[in-house]
Parts: C-alpha cells; sequence; structure tokens
C-alpha cells in the first residue's frame, strides 16, 4: 500500500556500489509478497557486544586493531563521496574472522554538492558532532570523524564517553569532558542556526579523562575532538597518524576476542565452557571501567570507578 522503504531502497542502492572489505556485504536484495528482503554476509556479533562483555580483556593492540579497522571502512566511505551519518559500535559488525565492517546505511548520503543541505537529526545523540547538535545543514565527513572519535574513547573507557539525554544536554557534557569552544576556535559555530551562549568551562585534559592511554592514543583523540569540523582531522589524516605505526602493532583480526556464542559453548565437549549472555546495558545504566588498566589492557570483570559522574539516558 505504502510501497517500499525508502531508506532501505538508499541502502541498497548505496551497497550495491560500495566494495571493501570493512564494508558489510550485500549479498541479494528481493521483493517476496509484501515485503523486501535483504541479505547481507553473516556476522557474528557487534563492537558494541565486544565493548560491553564482561568476560572480554581488550588490550592497547586490540583496541588499536578495532579502530583502524573502523577508519579504513570509513575512508572507503569518503573516498566514495559517501557520508555514513550513523556510526556506533552497534552498526560496526564483527565476522567470523575477526574483520570489523560498517554496517546500516540507512541514513548514508552522497555529499560534496556545493550548497546542499542535509538534516541535523542524524547519529544517535551520544555520537552526534556539536554543529549538528546546534543545527548545521551543510557538513561533510567531519561530522562521520567525530562519531569515530567516540568510538575510539568507549573502546579504551569500556562506556559511552558523552552521554546526554537531551540535545541541550549533550552539548554540555561535550563543554563539561573539553572545554567551552571559543569563538576564535571554532569562528563558525556563532552561525549556526541552533546557536546558543554556555557558560565557560574550562577544558580538563584529557589526560585526566583517559589516565592510562599512550601519549599517541590521547594525541589522535584530541584531533578527532577537534571542535571545528574545518580543522578537525579527515579519515585519510588519522590513518596515517603515528598511533598506528607506534607499538603495540595492531593484532591481528583472527586473534581479537570476541563474545562466545550460545552454539559454541554447547558444542565444546572436552570444556565446560559457560554460555556468556551477552547483555547490551540500557542506555539510563552508568558505564564504569577499570581504575588501573595500565598498558595491558581493559577489562569489565575486575572492581571498576566511575570516570565521569554524568547521567545517562536515552542517548541511544
Amino acid at each position: 500500500k505504502e510501497g517500499v522503504n525508502v531508506t532501505a531502497l538508499r541502502e541498497i542502492k548505496l551497497l550495491k556500489e560500495l566494495k571493501h572489505p570493512h564494508i558489510i556485504e550485500l549479498i541479494d536484495a528481493f521483493p517476496h509478497k509484501e515485503n523486501l528482503h535483504i541479505v547481507f554476509e553473516f556476522m557474528e556479533t557487534d563492537l558494541e557486544a565486544v565493548i560491553r562483555d564482561p568476560n572480554l580483556f581488550l588490550s592497547p593492540a586490540d583496541v588499536k586493531s578495532y579502530l583502524q579497522m573502523t577508519l579504513k571502512g570509513l575512508e572507503y566511505c569518503h573516498d566514495k563521496w559517501v557520508l555514513h551519518r550513523d556510526m556506533k559500535p552497534n552498526n560496526l559488525l564483527i565476522g567470523p574472522n575477526g574483520q570489523l565492517k560498517l554496517a546500516d546505511f540507512g541514513l548514508a548520503r552522497i555529499f560534496g554538492s556545493p550548497g546542499r543541505k542535509f538534516t541535523h537529526q542524524v547519529f544517535a545523540r551520544w555520537y552526534r558532532a556539536p554543529e549538528l547538535l546546534f543545527g548545521a545543514k551543510q557538513y561533510g565527513p567531519a561530522v562521520d570523524v567525530w562519531a569515530a572519535g567516540c568510538i575510539f574513547a568507549e573502546l579504551l573507557l569500556r562506556r559511552p564517553f558523552l552521554q546526554g539525554n537531551s540535545d541541550i544536554d549533550q552539548l554540555s557534557k561535550i563543554f563539561a569532558a573539553l572545554g567551552t569552544p571559543k569563538a576564535d576556535q571554532w569562528p563558525d559555530m556563532l552561525c549556526l542556526p541552533d546557536y546558543v551562549e554556555y557558560q565557560t568551562v574550562p577544558a580538563p585534559s584529557l589526560r585526566s579523562l583517559f589516565p592510562t592511554v599512550s601519549e599517541d592514543a590521547l594525541d589522535l583523540l584530541s584531533k578527532m575532538f577537534t571542535y571545528d569540523p574545518k580543522s578537525r582531522i579527515s579519515i585519510q589524516q588519522a590513518l596515517q597518524h603515528r598511533y598506528f605505526t607506534s607499538a603495540p602493532s595492531p593484532t591481528d583480526p583472527l586473534k581479537l576476542a570476541r563474545p562466545i556464542r550460545k552454539q559454541d559453548a554447547k558444542s565444546s565437549d572436552s570444556s565446560k565452557l559457560k554460555t556468556v549472555k551477552v547483555t547490551l546495558s540500557p542506555a539510563h545504566k552508568l558505564r564504569r571501567v577499570m581504575p588501573d588498566r595500565g598498558k595491558s589492557g581493559n577489562s569489565l570483570k575486575d572492581q571498576s570507578v566511575d570516570v565521569m559522574k554524568q547521567s545517562s539516558h536515552d542517548g541511544q
């Protein structure tokens, strides 16, 4: 009666053109009765399940590997003039060989036409760049970079980094973590449709929020969280950052730990593995992280402490 969903058609059209090791593969799309069926390659889990699993230990090399695969997928999208616009951990799927792939291209759009306007109501709120929260209608790849920075921070902390419960609260969370931007830092900010002035908050050091990560990781994170989208690091530049060439090297995807599937646990006769239920934490639950992860990695199994006191509901 209402026809085929436009979002699904857009996703099919884009995925037919996007062929890359870190982009989900569209195998087939066909109508059946009143439904449109879309067939993708099989993927075991997603990055959100990895981050939330209390039984998984993520070393700095593991984090680097997951981030590198994410950025490689985004780099290909941007090279093809595609904005993803919905980057978040549960849209990053992980296959049986450990390869991470970008999925859910329903909000993706072609960019590059001068003067083209988009909606600013894209991305889950916790991954939305400040220019979008201020109502920007013209934007480019920098919005995906900001979201990738949020995912990077989430891998390091094992919880979402910026958890606002409204757009205004999201900006407050950003400014509390990164400081209130000044006009000389981001001149175009004052011209954005929904710009409002916030109380000036000095920027705390990123080291205080990420006390155990490497200097290279902090430097890359700070460049991904640059307020002015014109000055924000590009995906291509991020992949060339020294973070990826300094020790430790990214973990081979085949060696990355993943949540245990029920069928795997049941099929093991020699070992008495318990089934690990992957529970996606509700948005209103405060995420916690290790008090002393050091450079050996992070885990959710041990005693945990709050890194930032902040409410976190309605963010996804």
